[in-house]
């Protein structure tokens, strides 16, 4: 059974505006090079799948490790979780109906961690007792608005652990309590 693991970078107060916070810094761009590597699949909303296209096509300014995420990024299965797109790129499977049946399937069907990414969705996913972990990834930043990590209430959580994965990057880990 795949677990749905829900992370993503935010500022101390809470916010994921990825334009806001910038790049990661190497060392934690390795990270998540190695995390997307090791999934078994992702799952994004429409707003965070629009964002991560821009790693469908190569750039020239790229260097080795974006060329790299790159590769890697296109190589995982992706579903996109849309009621407004028409279509999705390479290796992305729309669902438009039945979202949580959907996710229901994917996680008795395969083995391993999804990735979930975009607040709303998991917001939803929560909602409905799927998020089996979440990551938050704190970088040294205050934005003081933008789209919260938890885009309702949040849900009862346990710390598990935290972790320092890069001079400007700790990530804190929970599982519902």
């Amino acid at each position: 059974m795949a677990r749905l693991v829900y992370g993503l970078s935010q500022s101390l107060d809470g916010y994921v505006d990825h334009m806001k916070l910038g790049p990661p810094a190497p060392a934690a761009f390795r990270h998540f090079i190695r995390l997307v590597r090791g999934a078994t699949g992702l799952i994004y909303g429409r707003r965070t799948y629009e964002i991560m296209r821009y790693w469908d096509e190569d750039l020239p300014d790229w260097d080795a490790e974006d060329r790299e995420f790159a590769v890697v990024w296109r190589s995982q299965p992706k579903w996109v979780m849309s009621r407004s797109l028409k279509s999705v790129g390479p290796n992305s499977t729309l669902v438009a109906d039945d979202v949580e049946k959907v996710i229901r399937r994917l996680k008795a069907e395969l083995a391993g961690e999804i990735q979930v990414a975009g607040p709303v969705l998991a917001q939803s996913l929560s909602e409905a007792g799927l998020i089996d972990e979440y990551r938050l990834y704190l970088r040294p930043v205050v934005l003081g608005g933008g789209k919260p990590f938890f885009a309702g209430p949040r849900p009862p959580l346990h710390l598990v652990a935290s972790d320092l994965i890069a001079d400007d990057l700790i990530r804190v880990t929970y599982v519902p309590a």
